[in-house]
């Protein structure tokens, strides 16, 4: 196991819950949704994070979804990076993930990646979810240099 890059006393925040999103810890029992949120919006996801990231890719399977949520679920257990899901409240479909990682540079203590799906974007979801997520680090995370690739650095 390596070094979890939270206090190991800090109390990992189980879920954020508004009035339109649920925001919990993802885990592999959320694959076949998650790769619905995934495959719908291919071409809107590209670019999500930056120009520098190539993802999802096109021809990603259900299988290999899974595979990353059983590693994105391993690693929240372990503290290396805490990835949640954002589902609808009555649990029925994804509407994206958000992920909480590590910065590779002293410049941040951590990277915030998150993404909509695109029925939802198009609702005006990301400006939202996106809004709730820097004020749940704010008010729950350790953190205090963050950086959101591909949104803002704050």
């Amino acid at each position: 196991m390596g070094k979890s890059f939270v206090p190991v006393d800090f109390k990992i925040p189980e879920k954020l819950e508004t009035k339109r999103f649920r925001l919990r810890k993802l885990a592999v029992e959320d694959a076949e949704k998650d790769f619905d949120a995934v495959i719908s919006s291919v071409s809107h996801l590209k670019g999500v994070f930056g120009p520098d990231f190539d993802w999802p890719p096109e021809n990603l399977t259900l299988e290999q979804n899974r595979a990353s949520l059983l590693q994105h679920q391993k690693e929240f257990e372990e503290r290396m990076g805490f990835s949640y899901t954002v589902m609808n409240l009555d649990e029925s479909q994804c509407l994206g993930c958000v992920y909480i990682y590590p910065s590779k540079t002293s410049e941040f203590d951590a990277v915030i990646f998150l993404w909509v799906r695109k029925s939802e974007y198009k609702k005006g979801l990301d400006f939202v979810l996106f809004k709730a997520v820097k004020e749940w680090v704010k008010a729950k995370w350790p953190f205090k240099k963050i950086t959101y690739p591909g949104r803002e650095i704050i």
